[in-house]
């Protein structure tokens, strides 16, 4: 069955952009045990939710997809990574990751704003009092719902954000 995510970036470190060009890439240096826990369900397949944070208009600006099953993050063996994880072993690998391949960029972003104004996505992951994870479930409904306010954003957004980071 398929599942569905949400994955933050800080754009100036990775953005929707640098995937468009990339294709796909590890999705790696996740270094929470919920983030990897859900990382570990991901499916080849599952949808995911392109999120840029820590940037002037915090928004979902892309869609992207599971493109691997999950595997150990090398960075936690380089010895000169931010990454590194001393405890790390090739035979018990502590941090995992999946690749993640571009599928589209949003013409216009869905931002932070109208998703916590939406009373359907209340419940959302992304919403929750103090959740900072940079990978989060996302329910079917929520996905869809996500996906249905990009009409109306196109229509009625004001904000210019396309390309702020390039």
């Amino acid at each position: 069955m398929k599942q569905y995510w949400l994955i933050k970036s800080e754009p100036i470190t990775y953005s929707i952009d640098h995937l468009k060009k990339d294709g796909t890439t590890p999705w790696t240096g996740v270094r929470n045990y919920q983030a990897r826990n859900f990382m570990r369900a991901m499916k080849v397949g599952d949808e995911i939710l392109f999120y840029h944070s820590s940037c002037p208009v915090p928004c979902v600006y892309g869609i992207a997809k599971v493109a691997s099953a999950p595997y150990p993050d090398d960075s936690q063996f380089e010895k000169k990574s931010p990454y590194y994880e001393p405890r790390a072993t090739k035979e018990k690998p502590v941090w995992d990751l999946v690749d993640v391949t571009f599928v589209k960029k949003l013409a216009v972003p869905i931002p932070l704003t109208a998703i916590r104004s939406n009373k359907a996505l209340s419940g959302m992951s992304l919403l929750q009092k103090g959740s900072r994870l940079s990978v989060t479930p996302v329910m079917a409904e929520e996905y869809k719902e996500i996906l249905g306010m990009r009409a109306l954003h196109q229509k009625y957004s004001r904000i210019k954000v396309s390309n702020i980071y390039e």
